[in-house]
């Protein structure tokens, strides 16, 4: 089960990549107002949420303690990454407010992850 566990957490972190990587490739664009949410921006806001519902359980069959609060403000700030970027997909443009909030909210929930102990 370990291995298994192991294995989800790193279809989570390519989830998280993806995540960061889309937005990253896009600041350049930001910042001449043409920024757009890429696929694998979406793709990688997708697997988080499905890899992270997997994690939670998989701890909870092991008998693994999990914080129930951290978990559900990391679910609840993706849930509005989610959001934006599923709304947003088609757009050919992103305000760049919207486009940074993305960002801003995709490196807190690394931060939650790490710090939150």
């Amino acid at each position: 089960m370990d291995v298994l566990i192991h294995l989800f957490v790193g279809l989570h972190i390519i989830g998280i990549a993806a995540l960061l990587g889309g937005f990253l490739t896009q600041m350049k664009a930001m910042g001449q107002g043409t920024a757009r949410f890429v696929p694998a921006m979406l793709h990688g806001a997708l697997t988080m949420l499905v890899t992270g519902v997997v994690l939670v359980g998989l701890n909870e069959a092991q008998g693994h303690h999990v914080d129930t609060i951290k978990i559900g403000v990391k679910l609840a700030v993706l849930v509005v990454i989610l959001g934006l970027v599923y709304v947003k997909r088609d757009d050919e443009k992103v305000d760049k407010s919207l486009f940074g909030l993305v960002g801003l909210l995709t490196m807190a929930n690394i931060f939650i992850a790490v710090l939150w102990t």
